[in-house]
């Protein structure tokens, strides 16, 4: 055998320890080369009378696998036509038909998972004879398949609802859950949690106490836990599960269609011809472009910038190590928490004593929460904590890295708080201004080093999202860029780069989304509608309640602005009317004040729409409108914005748009963004649409000249923006 992915260990009572070790990647991956090796393995395994049994373990600490490779799927679905699903098949096949090896070789084999199990090397897992992992409260097992737009492809739609029934396998796989061992372990996903140093000890013990193991599936009075999909609990499952899965996915993501599909096929059929039908699923859903988008943006391009593939190249590593964090608000005090968390010391200057500490007391309530999960120890806490010093004096930034600033949304203001850092910091500071729709060449005027001074948009809860926005002014220096990407990086958040814009590219294209949803109850269309229709394009909230969320004061102040500084209009528009009344004459504000378009409980847990809404304006309200119609013009809207962003080369890279899109404002993840959608959809057709949009309804959807040369041209944002396109 020519192992290249594993490493063969064979001790005195014949048990061989197989690890794990995929090269030059810090996790293991199931490449196809490595399940060609598992099947040499298996079968050798199976030949040697000498050999009593087989424990698959692994070499990379905290990582028993990351799954199967993504990179080496999607390049069989790019041939495209019958020879990519050939070729997808054959892999899934050939893959399948190795797992049943491992559990018929007639040896006893034991997964020994010493650290995280996704995906691929879960459903490795779930084919040995018996599964068992160390008590690691670190340690996360799941199917993240369904977030990236695929299904389980390994064996995992026939195997566990075998192994814990249909009810309790399906939210599993369909949600992208990842649990702990003492989860897994209840749940009977594992067989047992074992402190780590008796993991192989108790691999091998097994082994020896089980020389004739067998799968329950392969067993003449296996029975399905729970019953089959006939059964009066499997049609209660698959009933009500087909009408949860459609509430909440509005039938728009194809992937978790074909899990409840193939779960309830399969457990119609034997455990062999259940994995073809599991097979033809996967093959079906790889070539889908709603897959082939999701796979692209949220796992690739998520990958490439993660990695730094927008830092300036000839830039040397910057490793900030003390940061400087202006206003400790509920903003800068999310950004003191992630940074702290992630090592860096943090210094965060408010105006007085007490703002300044209850800054730090949001990261010990945070961590509070992560405690009473069992994500965090008091250990931890203390230590997050120590590194954040709250003060009120400037020259506490003397030796700081990197300074945030997060004050309030106010020239101005912005504008003191940048000469006052400036007065006090190393001229090899750098200065970010956490802001969301000022210019940033315009906040640089305030700076004496413009050329250290960049933009650093965080997305609120700073400890949630998972996006910053990194805004390039005129002046900004290649090394401020390379520093703000380093230090996002190192604080484990995505940072994808835009130049300088009003609203630069995710708060412009989001207010087309809630701009769009205004327009329409303009034209009377039921509040009500509206807000639905928003869920059902894919968008985590109604165009009413993001309003209600940000805060409608805060809209129609930004709303004002731009029109006294863009338009020069005296004249408000019918946008500027809703949120007018809204907040002048009704005195709603938004969730803030538990009174927006939506009312709210003592909790702030929103109740119903306010009955006062449906007293703006006059005449009939419409509940018939065209849904469809609605659909297209809240998706098209946002995609258009984004188009225009490219033409005035606010964006120049796809990934950033895409990946922004869905991580920022939640732009539609089934499309993969907005750019892979009007490529998916191709810029002709999508220039039509848009020309249609106009005829109905004004200006705001004429396409832009770019599009219109895309479209003449046969050209996609990819090909013509995209990294090979730029190499």
């Amino acid at each position: 055998m020519n192992l290249v992915n594993f490493k063969w260990d064979q001790d005195a009572d014949g048990i061989v320890t197989l690890i794990w070790d995929t090269p030059e990647k810090p996790v293991n991956v199931l490449s196809m080369a490595a399940v060609a090796e598992l099947a040499q393995v298996v079968d050798a395994v199976s030949a040697d009378a000498v050999i009593k049994g087989l424990v698959i373990a692994s070499a990379k600490a905290g990582n028993f696998s990351a799954g199967a490779d993504l990179d080496e799927m999607s390049s069989y679905a790019g041939k495209g036509g019958t020879d990519a699903a050939k070729g997808l098949f054959d892999a899934m096949t050939m893959l399948h038909r190795t797992f049943r090896k491992v559990e018929k070789c007639g040896k006893p084999v034991v997964a020994a998972l010493s650290g995280t199990a996704l995906g691929g090397g879960l459903e490795l897992a779930l084919a040995c004879h018996y599964r068992l992992i160390s008590d690691d409260p670190r340690i996360r097992l799941g199917f993240p398949e369904a977030q990236v737009g695929l299904i389980p492809g390994a064996g995992a739609t026939q195997r566990l609802p075998r192994m814990i029934g249909a009810m309790a396998a399906l939210p599993f796989m369909l949600e992208s859950r990842r649990i702990d061992p003492a989860a897994a372990s209840g749940m009977g996903i594992v067989n047992k949690a074992v402190p780590a140093a008796e993991l192989m000890g108790a691999a091998k013990a097994w082994i020896k106490a089980n020389p004739k193991p067998e799968q329950p599936w392969d067993k003449k009075e296996f029975r399905i836990p729970g019953g089959g999909p006939f059964s009066a609990t499997g049609v209660q499952v698959f009933t009500v599960g087909n009408a949860m899965l459609r509430q909440r996915t509005y039938d728009n993501y194809p992937a978790q269609r074909a899990i409840m599909s193939a779960v309830y096929e399969g457990l119609l059929v034997d455990i062999d011809s259940a994995l073809k039908i599991e097979a033809r699923y996967f093959v079906g859903i790889m070539l889908d472009p709603t897959s082939r988008n999701m796979i692209r943006t949220l796992f690739q391009s998520m990958q490439d910038l993660g990695k730094g593939a927008r830092r300036p190249a000839a830039e040397t590593p910057a490793d900030v190590k003390r940061l400087g964090v202006l206003g400790a608000g509920v903003m800068g005090a999310g950004i003191a928490y992630v940074s702290a968390l992630a090592g860096v010391d943090v210094t965060l200057i408010d105006t007085t004593d007490e703002k300044a500490a209850a800054g730090k007391d949001h990261a010990a309530k945070l961590l509070d929460h992560e405690i009473s999960r069992g994500r965090s120890t008091p250990d931890r806490k203390a230590d997050v904590l120590g590194r954040i010093r709250p003060s009120t004096e400037f020259s506490a930034l003397s030796d700081a890295d990197l300074v945030i600033e997060a004050v309030f949304e106010d020239r101005t203001v912005k504008a003191e708080a940048t000469r006052k850092t400036d007065a006090v910091t190393r001229d090899t500071a750098i200065f970010g201004s956490n802001t969301s729709t000022l210019p940033i060449t315009g906040l640089a005027e305030a700076s004496a080093r413009p050329a250290n001074f960049i933009g650093i948009h965080f997305f609120s809860p700073v400890e949630r999202m998972g996006l910053v926005e990194i805004i390039v002014g005129k002046q900004t220096s290649p090394r401020a860029l390379a520093t703000a990407i380093d230090f996002v990086r190192k604080i484990r958040k995505t940072p994808i780069v835009v130049n300088d814009a009003r609203g630069f590219y995710t708060s412009r294209c989001f207010g087309t989304y809630t701009l769009e949803g205004l327009m329409m109850m303009s034209e009377r269309i039921s509040p009500v509608l509206i807000d639905n229709v928003g869920r059902m394009t894919g968008m985590p909230m109604g165009p009413l309640e993001v309003l209600d969320s940000v805060g409608i004061d805060t809209a129609l102040k930004i709303t004002r602005q731009t029109r006294k500084e863009l338009t020069k209009a005296g004249k408000p528009d019918a946008t500027e009317d809703i949120l007018a009344f809204m907040v002048e004459t009704s005195g709603r504000t938004g969730q803030k004040s538990g009174k927006g378009f939506y009312e709210y409980g003592p909790n702030g847990k929103r109740t119903r729409l306010w009955p006062g809404l449906f007293d703006y304006g006059k005449g009939k309200w419409k509940t018939d409108a065209d849904v469809d119609e609605l659909k297209r013009r809240l998706l098209t809207i946002q995609a258009l914005e984004a188009a225009r962003c490219f033409e005035e080369g606010v964006i120049t890279d796809p990934r950033d748009a895409d990946v922004g899109a869905i991580l920022g404002w939640g732009f539609a993840p089934y499309t993969g963004g907005p750019i892979s959608m009007i490529d998916t959809m191709g810029a002709t057709e999508f220039v039509m649409r848009c020309e249609t949009l106009t005829g109905k309804h004004g200006k705001r959807f004429q396409s832009n000249k770019l599009l219109r040369d895309m479209a003449a041209a046969g050209e996609t944002f990819y090909g013509r923006f995209g990294e090979r396109a730029a190499a």
